[in-house]
């Protein structure tokens, strides 16, 4: 039986082991939803870039409020 997780095309996790979450359900530490988080290892390679480039743009708008 093959491994799942072996068959992703590299793409690393952006847990950075801050796992704590804010009143949306969002990780203050890689600012990624439950289900993104949940779902990372069943996610295909465009769409863990997807989540991974918006990344940025998701810390931005929460360090600005």
């Amino acid at each position: 039986m093959s491994d799942p997780a072996r068959e992703l095309e590299a793409i690393e996790s952006p847990c950075i082991g801050v796992c704590r979450l804010d009143e949306s359900g969002r990780c203050l530490g890689c600012f990624r939803t439950t289900a993104e988080i949940g779902g990372w290892l069943s996610m295909s390679a465009e769409e863990r870039r997807a989540v991974i480039d918006e990344l940025p743009h998701r810390a931005d708008r929460l360090f600005d409020d």
